[in-house]
C-alpha cells in the first residue's frame, strides 16, 4: 500500500506538471493538437481527472496513516503487556526473598534463646 500511495503522489505531481506546461505553452501546442482555442470545457475536464486523481491519493495516504496508527497501538499493547509480566516476576523475586528473612529470623530465634545486644545511641 505504501508504493501506491507514492505511485499515486507522483501521478497527481506529474499531471498537475503536465497540465501546467500546457496552459502556459498553449500558443505554441494548439497546432500539434488540432486545438483552435482554450474553452472552459477543456480546462473543467483537466481540472476534474486532476482532482480525482488528488482525492485517489488522499485516500491511500488516509489508508497508509491508519495501518501505521494501529500498528503503533498494537505494539504499545504489546509494551505494556510485557511490562505487566516484568512487574509480575519482579514481585514474585521480592516475595521470593521475603519470604526467605522471614525463614532466616525464625530459625533465628529459635535456636538462639538469648537475644543479641543491640547498642543504642
Amino acid at each position: 500500500m505504501k508504493q501506491f500511495n507514492k505511485i499515486t503522489h507522483l501521478l497527481v505531481l506529474l499531471y498537475f506538471g503536465i497540465s501546467l506546461v500546457f496552459f502556459l505553452s498553449f500558443n505554441g501546442i494548439k497546432g500539434m493538437l488540432n486545438i483552435e482555442e482554450l474553452t472552459s470545457s477543456l480546462v473543467v475536464n483537466f481540472l476534474l481527472i486532476g482532482l480525482v486523481l488528488f482525492i485517489l491519493a488522499w485516500i491511500t495516504s488516509n489508508m497508509v496513516s491508519n495501518n501505521l496508527l494501529s500498528e503503533v497501538e498494537k505494539k504499545e499493547t504489546e509494551k505494556k503487556e510485557l511490562k505487566a509480566s516484568l512487574y509480575d516476576m519482579e514481585q514474585s523475586i521480592k516475595l521470593k526473598n521475603l519470604e526467605r528473612k522471614m525463614e532466616q529470623k525464625e530459625e533465628e530465634k529459635e535456636s538462639s534463646v538469648i537475644r543479641p545486644r543491640q547498642n543504642f545511641k
